[in-house]
């Protein structure tokens, strides 16, 4: 199965990162085998002096991971399943993502997640994408718990 490479949203970033992520989610949910974007976001680039030293560090670490990652459960990726599964995980993290509350950091872990396991299926490491998904499932649990103790503690105000 061939899996585009995502767009991912990390920590930090806009929300345009993470709408075109999900946005891509669908489609493989969908099953489409190409990729595609409204012809905005193809124009769009990520700019800034620090894009060079950003995309650095970011490759570094890739490379960093292929050198422990390695074929691991590659017949699971062959599935049409597989990538409706992989899909709704991008899915679920990114928008746990979206809502998290703003300011708090708490996106970091699920978008973490979706870069873990986005780079799982594209290493056909099924270690390395379980990975991920347990880091994203561990941030959104850090989201639910973070708001419900935001909601008792304003409904103890009142």
């Amino acid at each position: 199965m061939a899996v585009p490479a995502l767009p991912l949203p990390t920590g930090g970033a806009t929300h345009v990162l993470e709408v075109v992520t999900m946005l891509l989610a669908l489609e493989l949910i969908a099953g489409r085998r190409t990729i595609w974007l409204p012809e905005r976001f193809r124009r769009m680039e990520l700019g800034g002096g620090s894009k060079e030293k950003f995309v650095s560090m970011v490759l570094r670490r890739i490379r960093w991971l292929e050198r422990y990652s390695r074929p691991r459960g590659e017949w699971l990726f062959h599935f049409r399943l597989s990538g409706i599964v992989f899909g709704l995980a991008v899915l679920a993290l990114t928008v746990a993502a979206f809502f998290s509350p703003p300011f708090s950091g708490l996106d970091t872990l699920p978008s973490l997640g979706v870069v873990l396991l986005a780079l799982g299926v594209l290493l056909t490491d099924v270690v390395l994408a379980a990975v991920g998904a347990a880091i994203g499932a561990a941030g959104v649990v850090l989201i639910i718990g973070f708001s419900s103790l935001v909601v008792k503690a304003v409904k103890n105000l009142f």
